[in-house]
């Protein structure tokens, strides 16, 4: 680990780590990004909603409707 020494006034050092370098690229990434966390979120959203909808619509809930076919 690389690290930075800053000597301030009456010679005492200051002994901080260095930060890495941060750099941004337009390629696509994979993983946890921001936009994937986006689109869990949001189709977590859209089914929660189908499920209400469904429940609403049959007047049972997934489990009976499953199991009526």
């Amino acid at each position: 680990m690389r690290s930075g020494v800053v000597t301030e006034d009456g010679n005492r050092q200051n002994i901080y780590a260095v930060e890495p370098k941060m750099y941004v690229t337009n390629e696509p990434q994979f993983g946890f990004t921001k936009y994937a966390e986006l689109l869990n979120g949001r189709l977590a959203m859209i089914g929660f909603v189908a499920l209400l909808a469904l429940e609403v619509l049959t007047g049972s809930g997934v489990i009976g409707f499953l199991t009526g076919l």
